[in-house]
């Protein structure tokens, strides 16, 4: 009786095991590091960045340079010069920021340089992670590398639908 019902724990702590989600932590930014792609791609990032940067510095300096003439000149200057010179600092200072958004800003050139570069190898190190997570059957993985983040999540334990019908929304 007593192997019966040991037999009986252990067949029950099997069954739930199995069931139990499986997952797997990895880190990107590990594995980006390692690849020799990648690493091509940042220097060429970094080389375009820091030509980018030294472009947006030679236009700043022009620009401060003609702030310190202009505050050097300005008690010698009629109303309708200083009108003049402050119009034009106005428009440098607009043409430096308007260059820094070009090239750094928010799809600025840095940005589609490193879209064009970068997210193809990022993409083949997603499609790994999702053979991998198929073949062996994990049901999400977690990416360490800047936070935790769910990288792969396997369809079938995403329950947004059973929410949404709780809360008594149909689709």
């Amino acid at each position: 009786m007593k192997k019966l019902l040991i037999l009986a724990t252990c067949f029950l702590l099997l069954a739930s095991v199995s069931k139990a989600q499986r997952y797997a932590v990895i880190d990107t930014k590990y594995i980006l590091d390692k690849l020799p792609e990648y690493r091509d791609a940042q220097k060429l990032l970094d080389q375009f960045s820091e030509q980018w940067q030294q472009e947006v510095d030679q236009k700043q300096s022009l620009m401060d340079k003609m702030y310190k003439d202009y505050d050097a000149e300005q008690v010698m200057l009629s109303d309708v010069l200083k009108k003049k010179r402050e119009d034009e600092l106005f428009n440098k200072e607009k043409e430096v920021r308007d260059l820094q958004k070009k090239r750094f800003g928010y799809e600025g050139d840095l940005f589609k340089e490193r879209q064009k570069l970068v997210k193809p190898i990022q993409d083949r190190v997603y499609t790994a992670v999702q053979k991998i997570a198929t073949a062996r059957g994990y049901d999400f993985i977690l990416d360490k590398s800047e936070g935790i983040t769910v990288i792969f999540a396997d369809p079938k334990i995403d329950k947004s639908e059973d929410i949404l019908r709780e809360l008594g929304i149909k689709n």
